[in-house]
């Protein structure tokens, strides 16, 4: 002990004369100099299940080795630097179809792999509900870590999700240390989660108080520098959001896919000028008065987000600096990135080895040719629209008591839904062909008491857009039916919305009929009776395609549409499937009279 306590006093006695002498002789130093801090955010949103590239574009591999490249670079510059996410980490797709097959969430291991210091949580992470949400977060092979963000959710309804409060894998906001500073995170989901995701009984509160209080929380604990990410759906949302808080210095949006770019950013082949929203970063001020850079990416893996900020020592920022970062082959160009070798054997690999198998995948046989060419499920009822129409009624009234939702008495698919633009030939059917025919994220819904009135106005708008004296073709918002059928007259006036407001109702819908024999609108009136509630994917439930539902509330079931249309075909016919077989008797070509068009 005593050996110890002299060779310290020796220590601190040469370590006194070296200090006396170096501030003898050190050379002036501005004020300034050591009261900056220069941070660097990565960043991106919206993966969405795209860890395949997309020939030379993209690709969770190419992304892992940009990653790696920006934080070696970041650190080499004497930066601090942080990672996140703002949500959407997983879609209905095939790659994810990859993951419940096989049991383990390849998303998960790429996130996981990719090491973020912060996930925010988006609508589409609860589209399976709250339990596939749990087990997602279940697969990261550093339990707790990052921590899932959202202050506005509350998960006290919600065993599972609770228990990930609880064990700090969700959280309101998080602190992360980097080069002796410390940075807090806030997330936000979007208040329309309910209607737009299937979140059971997690309460949605509203974004302002709820992140108001967590920089509040963080104001107290001296952290002065503070990050926000969300997934509000679209960027201009957070720039008029930070107008209303106090403290927020950086804003990370997501749900938008919104391209950000600069004149001397290069952007991916597929993208051009034209696409870019605006620069990188946009400026928003704050409830304080500061200006507060805000970005975003387009998302899918395509562009990381390499946003530089300087912070004086009150963590105010002071300066910013940066861009995207496109994901791109080398054959593409100097700035291309090589796949990272580990991410592609344990994420890539598997999941491209499961959409190859997709194609040899034989789930039906179809009697009779299937048409989803553009012109035709965007102008007139086809059987391949018809099809999918009736899964989905089919799938909704399969559901619906699970939810505690009244059954649907019709389905509608807007045209602009249905893909593949092809006539898919009699023969074999495979899984992949239900993604090409079906390949958004788009859920089934129910949405209940629909008035009648309503209901023909909104086939109005679906058949507003088709041009008698033009070659065949439409708009997305045509309607394939289900359930039902209908007669519209292109001499009749147009339906014209403006501004999300119906203007000029139209006059061409004249019949509208259930299968029960139910009359909803008769020579161009509409007869009274009861409301209807109807199945149809939550992007036409949330008013896609200009589809006005008055004060209909709709319902997501927690499945997709293409899953809906996967299950109706191999389900057996005595549970309502077709049992392997679409026969020409139920499905003619040209559709078997739903929807006539006059004259």
């Amino acid at each position: 002990m005593s050996l110890r306590v002299t060779r310290s006093a020796r220590w601190w006695t040469v370590f006194l004369v070296f200090a006396l002498i170096a501030a003898l002789f050190a050379v002036p130093v501005s004020a300034d100099s050591h009261d900056t801090f220069t941070l660097t955010i990565l960043h991106n949103n919206d993966g969405e299940s795209a860890l395949l590239p997309s020939g030379d574009e993209g690709g969770v591999a190419r992304f892992a080795t940009a990653v790696r490249d920006a934080k070696r670079s970041a650190l080499r510059a004497g930066n601090g630097v942080i990672m996140v996410s703002s949500g959407d980490n997983f879609l209905a797709s095939p790659s994810f179809s990859a993951s419940l097959a096989d049991g383990v969430f390849y998303d998960a291991l790429a996130l996981d792999m990719l090491r973020y210091d912060a996930i925010d949580l988006g609508n589409h992470d609860f589209d399976f509900g709250p339990d596939v949400l749990v087990d997602f977060m279940g697969d990261f092979r550093r339990p707790g870590t990052p921590p899932y963000l959202s202050a506005n959710l509350d998960f006290s309804a919600e065993p599972g999700l609770q228990s990930m409060v609880d064990h700090g894998v969700i959280a309101k906001s998080t602190v992360v240390s980097e080069a002796g500073e410390y940075i807090g995170i806030i997330g936000a989901t979007t208040e329309n989660l309910p209607f737009i995701s299937s979140p059971r009984d997690v309460v949605v509160n509203d974004v302002i108080p709820a992140v108001q209080m967590e920089l509040a929380k963080l104001d107290a604990m001296d952290i002065n520098k503070v990050v926000f990410i969300s997934h509000l759906q679209d960027i201009e949302g957070d720039l008029l959001l930070a107008e209303e808080l106090s403290g927020v210095d950086v804003m990370i949006a997501g749900g938008g896919d919104e391209l950000l770019a600069n004149d001397d950013d290069l952007l991916l082949p597929s993208d051009t000028p034209d696409d870019i929203f605006g620069a990188y970063p946009l400026v928003a001020t704050n409830a304080d008065g500061a200006s507060v850079p805000v970005v975003t990416t387009s998302g899918q893996y395509g562009y990381l987000g390499n946003l530089v900020v300087e912070f004086d020592d009150d963590g105010n920022v002071i300066d910013w600096d940066g861009g995207p970062v496109r994901i791109v082959d080398p054959s593409v160009g100097p700035d291309g990135v090589a796949a990272n070798a580990r991410m592609q054997s344990i994420v890539v690999d598997p999941v491209e080895a499961f959409v190859a198998e997709l194609a040899t995948n034989v789930i039906a046989i179809s009697e009779v040719d299937l048409d989803g060419e553009r012109n035709s499920v965007r102008f007139m009822e086809t059987n391949e629209g018809n099809l999918i129409a009736d899964s989905q009624l089919w799938q909704a009234n399969q559901l619906a008591a699970d939810f505690g939702v009244g059954a649907a008495d019709v389905a509608v698919q807007n045209g602009g839904g249905i893909r593949n633009d092809s006539v898919i030939p009699a023969g074999d059917i495979t899984e992949l062909n239900t993604f090409e025919m079906v390949p958004f994220g788009n859920f089934v819904t129910i949405m209940e008491g629909v008035d009648r009135q309503v209901f023909k106005d909104l086939l109005e708008n679906a058949v507003s857009r088709i041009d008698p004296a033009a070659a065949p073709g439409g708009t997305g918002r045509f309607a394939q039916a289900a359930g039902f059928s209908f007669v519209f007259d292109t001499t009749g006036t147009a339906a014209l919305i403006e501004d999300d407001v119906l203007t000029i109702p139209g006059t061409r819908v004249t019949d509208v009929v259930l299968d029960d024999g139910t009359v909803i609108v008769a020579g161009g009136a509409v007869v009274a009776g009861d409301d209807i509630n109807v199945a149809v994917v939550d992007f036409t439930a949330r008013g896609g395609d200009e589809y006005q539902w008055g004060d209909g509330v709709f319902t997501a079931l927690g499945v997709s549409y293409q899953q809906a249309l996967f299950n109706y075909l191999t389900a057996d016919a005595a549970d309502g499937g077709l049992g392997g077989v679409i026969t020409a008797a139920d499905y003619p070509e040209g559709g078997e009279g739903r929807i006539t068009q006059l004259p």
